[in-house]
């Protein structure tokens, strides 16, 4: 993806350096008693406290070291963040609508959203409370390494399908879903979760298509890198990884094939109105 020298977006909050949450002593509630069971048993206060203290900055220095190539991914991120901005402005000016613009925020090991504290381990999502995406860089590398998806568009894709569960929220979408979901068995309520999540890819797509139209970034291969993470998160791929077995009624994303489908059929058709994948699957939110 031609990226170089481009445009970033201005709704970056970068908390990498923050401490998300965790404790000074290294240990949280278990790290204060052990203070308070030296001061108990005749420890100098002022020295146990700087001994703490000291702890604590090293922890912070820990989680504040520079990854390499984290800067460079970074700006990345931004450039297609803003993309994106661009995209969506667009389709929601030709259809009568306003596009407010997502934040996005970049974190390290954990950070608290407006949906509650996450780890880096659940990978890139959506808070629809705070209308921010949330990313640790460390997914991409996990995408690449672990999951056999490299590449810088398919770090696009990921980036762009987060920014379409944004245009789903903005559209009334996910309410909608949910809603019904809490009407639904768990089996019936996953169906719902999937279409959601296709519809998402296919929104990743249909950005795919207008950015190409619009600033003519895409290089050979770009698409396939796509196409590649979209197989690799699959969710029948993930759990044959994690536990040797496929359980469909488990599934709260979609196959590998569905979700490769749903992005080619975005970025071949560009058109939004041909992503209701609800319809497509049977379903209703109504």
């Amino acid at each position: 993806m031609k990226w170089l020298g481009r445009r970033q977006s201005d709704n970056v909050e970068d908390r990498r350096s923050s401490s998300t949450g965790k404790t000074i002593v290294g240990g949280g509630i278990i790290g204060i008693i052990i203070i308070v069971i030296k001061l108990l048993s005749g420890g100098d206060s002022a020295e146990i406290l700087n001994q703490a203290l000291q702890q604590q900055n090293q922890s912070s220095a820990t989680e504040q070291q520079v990854i390499p190539g984290d800067d460079s991914l970074a700006n990345f991120v931004s450039v297609v963040l803003a993309d994106n901005e661009d995209v969506w402005h667009t389709l929601f000016q030709e259809s009568q609508l306003q596009y407010a613009e997502p934040k996005l925020v970049l974190f390290r090991d954990g950070v608290e959203s407006g949906c509650g504290q996450a780890g880096s381990s659940i990978g890139p999502f959506y808070c629809p409370a705070d209308q921010k995406v949330y990313i640790d860089l460390g997914f991409f590398r996990d995408l690449k390494d672990k999951l056999g998806a490299p590449g810088d568009f398919a770090c696009a894709y990921v980036i762009a399908h987060e920014v379409g569960h944004h245009v789903q929220n903005l559209l009334g979408t996910s309410d909608q879903v949910h809603r019904k979901q809490q009407q639904l068995s768990e089996e019936d309520a996953n169906k719902l979760s999937v279409a959601l999540e296709l519809q998402a890819d296919f929104y990743a797509g249909v950005w795919a298509h207008h950015n190409q139209k619009m600033k003519n970034i895409l290089e050979a291969g770009d698409i396939d890198e796509a196409l590649g993470a979209a197989n690799a998160v699959g969710d029948d791929r993930l759990q044959m990884r994690s536990s040797g077995q496929v359980m469909p009624d488990a599934f709260t994303h979609g196959t590998s094939a569905q979700r490769m489908y749903w992005f080619k059929l975005g970025f071949t058709t560009g058109d939004v109105e041909k992503g209701n994948t609800f319809k497509e699957m049977g379903l209703s939110v109504k």
